[in-house]
């Protein structure tokens, strides 16, 4: 949530609050008398109009629901149902942001998100797309909305979620309006920015030249290590691709860096209700053959790693039409997205399936020549053209609509909205943008986006298709449509096979290697065409026995094409590799669950032997320092050497590069800064090392000694002087928080909502992926989502767990009773036969028309 919100919360809200405390406990009594007013019913009967018979809807002892139906639409229809049942308000405060109507919701605080969400035009996107879709689409979309509205229909308020009588305070004319099927497609896009690939590095790239050589940048992005994994050794021939890139750009005219940092700016906006990008997100999935198993069949584990949340981003769900038929095909068990008919990762009564994030290049910046004696035109090939507008009105609580102008090129929506430098600053302080690409950088332009997610494209149907495939040719084909955000798609099947599969559409370009704004004028730097399908990675039943995906780069070293040179760096998934070649017998369930809990910290082993080489000033840093001698890498919750290190980490990466680097760009921790330290710890008098703020020039040995003695000294203050009682799991804590109340500042209303801290063990780019950022702390921002087992010999004994619980009401019974699950890496059943889950079930509803 954005400072602005939270402010304005805290200002209006905030006296009312302090008046209900003060009236003789008045705030505990409205909490008591409406938290459990949105509680829904789970058992006995409930007509609604609507439907075209019965549906059975069994909720297991974790509040899992089980839909049995007789039709699609049924299906459907009671899947949308459940979904407002539970989650109502995270569906409502999601299809604002896609359709870019936050400010109707929390006022002016809202309206500059709205305003760059308007200009990347998310919901016309999924408009074009609801008219594209199929027939068979279109009605499952329907009868998802009227599941919704009828859930809406008689329940308001409170009767929805508690957090609509905490916004009636600051927006008491809000009320939800029907659900509608472009709501469903809009957060496609939602998650497709979530997942968006290297749109921040190539700004980042771009603005470090101002104060880096193009060697030093080059340096700070290394190119994938050949000594990781790729996930397809080897699917044919062609002309290596992916080498060193070729020489870094010149640097920008300073003027450019305006422009370049307003798009990141923008781009911040998003992040601050959907959550941060960067280089340590990721996902783990992998998928063992028979051969390897104790089963005799494959198993596939699957945990995809997203921002930390309250309630949890994903919803579990089982969906059954009884019977199965040509007319209603759907048998599935799984992960769905509050807000999305289907089930987004899980298992159907044939095949498996998981994902993993690809991160492909399907975003680039162009610069486009505006015309200085006509704003309206841009220049294409030597001609002056007109900028396609529209205006878009932005209503906002409590306030004025606010009307903008959306300007969009032939690459797409103008998203810097500045014009070009100053003439004689630019004269004064550039290097020749010439030197870039031949051409002077012009006196007037603007940055626009092209991205894949803002053409239409239809990866919910990729979705239902995996639904229902019976086979790997099914799969295949299904996989045909999922466009954006690619994803690595793993399967596994009950006829023993295991597959991968990457789709998406990925640019091929003219010219250029997406790693830096380009410019838009010509068309040396135009997309020509996407990368076919039938040439992209794909893999079946390797001779290996197991396939890995961990974020890692994808295609053999000699692959024709560019999919992107920004790769997670492959240390998750080379330790998922020596796990399963190190498997000390076959493979059974619980080795993947010790698998998907193991927290080897790669970093440590990068640095510790290098910190262990160099002479400390005092007897009381080497007895601090004896502690990591012994230690095996593993980042327990209970263990002292973790969170020395961890600390000591944090303080190395800002002794190291803090001074060179601008603040939004100091290090996160993750993978690329294991191979940039891996690299620095050989070269002892690299320039990096010296500190430039002091007139000495400092060496490698040198700041390892400060940056250790600093962290004993922070470790010391934050956990004791006792290093018995230091334990990782105190400093590296969870806390589940509502995106929208639940950060707004003031403490009882973000205790209403809130649930944490947790002690975790793990950390960033460890295979249990609890992500921290070193400039901000030791706190979990992003996680393991949800962790998913299924065991293709008995679909039955699949086991799962997710982050906080099933219900998005707080104080249920099912709000919370996850996370203890959870953070200790243990699981629950992910019943799939009807007698298991009506065995298990807390709870029956029955619909009827």
């Amino acid at each position: 949530m954005s400072a602005r919100l939270r402010r304005l919360i805290v200002i209006v809200v905030g006296v009312i609050v302090v008046l209900a405390v003060l009236v003789v406990g008045g705030w505990n009594v409205w909490v008591k008398s409406n938290a459990p007013k949105s509680f829904p019913q789970v058992d006995g009967e409930i007509t609604l109009p609507g439907l075209d018979g019965p549906v059975d809807i069994y909720r297991d002892r974790m509040g899992i629901p089980h839909i049995y139906a007789t039709t699609l639409h049924d299906l459907f229809f009671a899947q949308g149902y459940v979904h407002a049942q539970d989650r109502f308000w995270q569906m409502d405060f999601w299809r604002h942001i896609g359709s870019a109507r936050l400010a109707e919701m929390f006022g002016k605080s809202q309206v500059e998100t709205d305003a760059f969400l308007r200009t990347l035009g998310w919901r016309q996107v999924a408009e074009q797309e609801w008219e594209g879709l199929s027939p068979e689409s279109q009605a499952i979309l329907t009868a998802y909305a009227e599941g919704v509205n009828a859930y809406l229909a008689d329940h308001t308020g409170t009767e929805l979620s508690l957090e609509y009588g905490v916004l009636a305070l600051l927006n008491p004319d809000y009320e939800p309006e029907p659900w509608t099927p472009v709501h469903s497609l809009t957060w496609a896009k939602a998650m497709a920015w979530d997942l968006r690939g290297n749109l921040s590095d190539e700004i980042e790239r771009a603005i470090l030249l101002k104060s880096l050589t193009p060697e030093q940048v080059d340096q700070l992005f290394p190119p994938y290590p050949e000594d990781m994994p790729v996930i397809v050794p080897a699917i044919g021939e062609g002309a290596p691709a992916t080498s060193s890139p070729a020489g870094m750009p010149s640097p920008y005219p300073d003027a450019a860096f305006a422009d370049l940092q307003q798009a990141a700016d923008n781009l911040a906006l998003l992040d601050a209700v959907l959550g941060p990008a960067g280089s340590a997100i990721g996902s783990n999935s992998w998928a063992v053959s028979g051969a390897l198993t104790d089963t005799g069949m494959p198993y596939l584990a699957n945990d995809p790693h997203l921002g930390i949340q309250m309630p949890s981003i994903w919803y579990q769900i089982g969906l059954h039409c009884q019977p199965r038929s040509e007319a209603c095909p759907f048998e599935v068990a799984g992960f769905s997205f509050a807000g999305v008919p289907g089930v987004i990762i899980g298992h159907n009564d044939r095949i498996a399936w998981g994902f993993t994030n690809v991160g492909p290049d399907v975003m680039d910046l162009y610069i486009e020549k505006v015309n200085p004696e006509n704003p309206n035109q841009y220049e294409v090939n030597g001609e002056w053209v007109e900028f396609e507008t529209r205006t878009e009105v932005i209503q906002v609580a409590g306030g004025d609509p606010v009307e903008i102008t959306v300007r969009s090129t032939r690459h797409g929506p103008v998203i810097s909205d500045t014009y070009g430098p100053l003439k004689d600053k630019v004269e004064a302080t550039a290097t020749p943008f010439r030197e870039r690409a031949g051409i002077e950088l012009p006196e007037d332009y603007v940055i626009a986006l092209r991205w894949t997610a803002l053409e239409p494209s239809y990866v919910f149907e990729a979705i239902w298709g995996f639904n229902k495939a019976q086979n790997w040719e099914e799969f295949r084909q299904a996989a045909r449509q999922f466009a954006v955000p690619a994803q690595n798609l793993l399967y596994a099947d009950v006829d023993g096979n295991i597959g991968y599969q990457m789709p998406g559409l990925i640019p091929i370009r003219a010219g250029g290697d997406g790693r830096f704004p380009v410019p838009g004028w010509t068309d040396d730097y135009e997309w020509t065409g996407y990368i076919p399908f039938e040439e992209l990675p794909y893999a079946f039943n390797p001779a290996s026995g197991y396939i890995v995906t961990a974020n890692n780069r994808v295609p053999p070293w000699d692959y024709e094409y560019l999919v992107t040179y920004d790769w997670n760096y492959g240390f998750r998934a080379r330790r998922i590799v020596q796990m399963i070649e190190e498997a000390s017998g076959k493979i059974d369930m619980a080795y993947l669950q010790k698998m998907q809990g193991d927290n080897y910290n790669a970093a440590a082993e990068i640095v510790v032997p290098a910190l262990m080489q160099v002479s400390l000033p005092d007897e009381h840093l080497n007895e601090r320092r004896a502690l990591l001698a012994s230690w095996d890498y593993q980042n327990d919750m209970d263990s002292a050497p973790a969170a020395l290190f961890a600390v000591f980490w944090k303080n190395l990466l800002a002794d190291t590069f803090h001074d060179d680097l601008p603040e939004a760009y100091y290090p996160d921790g993750g993978s690329r800064w294991f191979v940039v330290m891996r690299s620095l710890l050989q070269s002892p008098e690299d320039p990096l090392w010296d500190d430039t703020s002091t007139p000495e020039v400092e060496t490698r040995d040198q700041v390892l000694v400060r940056a250790f003695s600093e962290a004993v000294a922070e470790i010391e203050d934050l956990l004791g002087k006792d290093a018995s009682r230091w334990a990782w799991g105190d400093l590296h804590t969870a806390t589940f928080e509502n995106q929208t109340l639940g950060q707004s500042g003031l403490a009882p209303i973000e205790n209403l909502f809130n649930r944490g801290p947790f002690p975790t063990a793990g950390g960033a780019d460890i295979v249990n992926a609890t992500g921290w950022d070193p400039s901000k702390g030791y706190v979990v921002d992003w996680l393991p989502s949800m962790r998913m087992i299924v065991d293709l010999s008995n679909l039955d004994n699949s086991i799962t767990v997710h982050t906080t619980g099933q219900s998005g009401h707080a104080y249920h019974p099912h709000y919370i009773d996850m996370a203890d699950l959870w953070r200790n890496i243990r699981y629950y059943p992910m019943w799939w036969d009807k007698q298991s889950v009506t065995s298990d079930a807390e709870a029956h509803l029955r619909l009827t028309p």
